[in-house]
């Protein structure tokens, strides 16, 4: 069964960078990765996918500030985040899924194999 261990939070000012991993137990291949991520009292939301093929996709929040990308001979996934905020603060979820494009990456609501987690703090 595949496993997402996610690696790479931490507490950082704002303006400033993090490089979240995803790493998988095998080959993934023919999934889609996305991130996701929590903050206290607000509902999960999507912010980061990249496909099978490499297609990428960004919530409105994440554009232009955040780069998906993925190693498939390392089975991960990373995600850059720059000039983070304080509103960036949240759990961060890596989490598998897989869609019927290799291309494109799939609904946020597709994604049913999660990873542990990952605390991202922005503050001052």
């Amino acid at each position: 069964q595949l496993q997402l261990v996610s690696s790479g939070g931490g507490l950082v000012q704002p303006g400033g960078s993090l490089r979240l991993s995803c790493t998988a137990s095998r080959s993934t291949l023919d999934y889609s990765i996305g991130w996701f991520r929590q903050a206290p009292g607000k509902e999960r939301e999507g912010v980061s996918c990249i496909s099978s093929g490499g297609g990428t996709k960004y919530a409105d929040s994440a554009k232009g500030r955040f780069t998906i990308s993925r190693d498939n001979a390392k089975n991960t996934v990373y995600l850059q985040m720059n000039s983070l905020r304080p509103d960036d603060t949240a759990v961060y979820y890596c989490a598998a899924g897989r869609g019927l494009s290799h291309y494109l990456c799939p609904s946020w609501s597709v994604f049913s194999i999660w990873g542990q987690g990952s605390q991202v703090s922005v503050s001052s």
